[in-house]
């Protein structure tokens, strides 16, 4: 009898300081997120990624010379594997380095697959990220020469118990006296013509964040959203709009809370712990606790093995 494969998706980021410039031009080469006219696309991707390249290497020199995202989104498949067990086969596909899908595929076909489940580390659906993911697995699976099997989606899990009492956990793990604080999610902002086609990703960020304050009541708290990109109108407030605005008022403890990642990468290390923490502090907040990604946290892991489980037992083979 065959194994399910569980292909957890992620973003990636560049391993080393050589490979920004690649990931970036993989980046902004995908229509999904950034819609230049597709007969220019690539060239204006090598352009921007050029560009871009040169202002973030900074980010990652701060953060040793890599994003850990790759070494993280392994970690947890290898916890969610002992979770689940022999009879699955959990492997890592990157959407703009590596290991790529095809690196993916090449790993869960060395056993014997009956089906696949597909598992995004974005716990809110967004057209850019997982669809974008989503779009690519298929692409890539449909010319592999691999056996025609059912694979199976889970489109988010922005609401799930598990997952919302992880991030809660999460919370009072990071701060002591928590009704002391501001309490400021974070979240990956998104060009609002995105959201203007329905995308569901700010309904279900704003509801992720009404379940988790749903634990703290009484507490203030708001949603910004951080890392624009361009001159188009984006998905507000941003997140260091709103730490000025908290300087402003007063506010001297604030608990960021990132909403949309589940690993470290550049937007949580460098945005918001050095550029946002160095702002917090210019602005005198005097503590300023950013709460870290979920990462393997145990709660986080059963939700996930749950996720996959549930998601088989609606598909359940005959």
């Amino acid at each position: 009898m065959g194994k399910t494969g569980v292909v957890l998706l992620n973003m990636g980021g560049p391993d080393s300081l050589s490979a920004i410039q690649p990931f970036l031009y993989n980046l902004f080469s995908d229509h999904d997120i950034i819609r230049i006219p597709r007969p220019i696309q690539k060239p204006v991707a090598w352009l921007i990624s050029r560009l871009r390249a040169k202002k973030t290497r900074h980010y990652y020199e701060v953060m040793g010379g890599r994003s850990p995202q790759r070494e993280q989104t392994e970690e947890q498949a290898r916890e969610l594997q002992k979770l689940l067990g022999d009879s699955y086969r959990v492997v890592v596909a990157m959407r703009y380095w590596h290991p790529f899908t095809e690196e993916a595929l090449k790993e869960l076909f060395k056993e014997e697959i009956e089906r696949i489940v597909l598992l995004p580390m974005y716990p809110q659906f967004s057209s850019t990220t997982t669809g974008s993911s989503f779009r690519e697995f298929e692409r890539v699976y449909r010319r592999s020469g691999h056996p025609d099997i059912p694979v199976l989606k889970v489109e988010s899990y922005h609401d799930h118990p598990l997952y919302i009492e992880a991030m809660v956990e999460n919370i009072r793990e990071s701060v002591n006296r928590p009704e002391e604080y501001f309490f400021l999610f974070s979240a990956h902002s998104l060009p609002m013509y995105v959201i203007e086609e329905g995308d569901p990703y700010r309904e279900q960020t704003e509801e992720t964040v009404r379940l988790i304050m749903e634990h703290f009541p009484g507490i203030d708290y708001a949603l910004g959203y951080q890392s624009r990109v361009g001159p188009v109108k984006w998905l507000e407030p941003m997140t260091d709009k709103l730490i000025e605005e908290l300087a402003g008022k007063g506010v001297k403890k604030v608990c960021v809370i990132p909403v949309s990642f589940v690993c470290e990468h550049s937007e949580t290390l460098y945005e918001l712990d050095v550029q946002y923490g160095e702002l917090a502090r210019e602005l005198g907040i005097e503590d300023y606790v950013r709460v870290p990604t979920l990462r393997t946290h145990p709660r986080f892991m059963e939700a996930l093995r749950d996720i996959v489980q549930s998601v088989e037992r609606e598909h359940a083979l005959p």
